[in-house]
């Protein structure tokens, strides 16, 4: 196949039209390209900017960068650490001192003075350690074990919460 068509006119036509057409293509192909890396830049600008932050200026506020951030909120996760060690501390049986022992104290001078009343939620452990149900105890159920109900006694011991008396009154009355 013959790539001139005889006249020069048509032919010189044709090899300038093919190359303005080259020339079209490259000149966008750059321009697509040149315009995503300036979209890429601008963000790239902008995530450095939020890394390291950016001083106030005049009606807008400083934003602090990553970094302070990160030192913010360390020094409050800091302050929740020890407030979630302190509500656990209360809410586990130890050495009596806890909010949950107080509770569990409580709960067995109730039943043992509530003795007669059926449906009181206490472990069916009396203050001796016998594992017999006094009446109206609820029986323990597969989950209960020893550890969960605390060692009480009606003498006073080392472990006693403030204020116990022993127990071997009325409530109210200090034994004497």
């Amino acid at each position: 196949m013959d790539t001139e068509t005889g006249i020069p006119a048509v032919d010189a036509l044709l090899v300038w039209g093919g190359a303005i057409s080259l020339a079209g293509g490259l000149v966008a192909v750059a321009w697509r390209v040149l315009r995503g890396t300036a979209r890429l830049g601008r963000r790239v600008d902008e995530f450095i900017d939020d890394w390291r932050g950016e001083p106030s200026r005049p009606g807008v506020p400083a934003r602090p960068g990553v970094m302070e951030r990160m030192v913010g909120l360390e020094s409050r996760m800091g302050g929740v650490e020890d407030e979630l060690g302190r509500i656990k501390h209360e809410l586990y049986p130890n050495s009596g001192g806890s909010l949950r022992d107080a509770v569990d104290l409580a709960n067995h001078r109730l039943s043992r003075l509530c003795e007669e009343q059926p449906g009181t939620a206490v472990p069916a452990e009396d203050m001796s350690g016998d594992t017999e149900s006094a009446p109206g105890d609820i029986p323990h159920t597969a989950g209960d074990t020893s550890e969960d109900a605390p060692t009480v006694s009606g003498e006073d011991t080392a472990e006693d919460g403030p204020g116990d008396t022993g127990d071997t009154g009325p409530p109210g009355v200090p034994a004497g």
